[in-house]
């Protein structure tokens, strides 16, 4: 499953680098989670939730129906 989460991501880096981000594949969990770092501009960006969520996590789960949900190591970083 790794593997078709990656090139799911190496197309949606396209747009990510149009606007000066990126997104790295850190893990794919056992249970279809999937750990990514979002990357340059899109690692500060206060929409960074929702381009995760309505974008990012929503295209994986269409192309990789074993993914559950995306999760974005910097936000967790965020949490208290």
């Amino acid at each position: 499953m790794k593997e078709k989460v990656q090139e799911v991501l190496n197309a949606i880096r396209v747009a990510l680098q149009r606007d000066g981000g990126d997104i790295e594949l850190l893990e794919v969990k056992d249970d279809g989670e999937v750990i990514v770092q979002l990357q340059g501009t899109c690692a500060g960006c206060p929409y960074s939730q929702y381009t995760l969520t309505n974008y990012v996590e929503k295209t994986l789960k269409e192309y990789v129906p074993e993914v559950t949900k995306v999760t974005n190591k910097n936000l967790e970083r965020l949490s208290i």
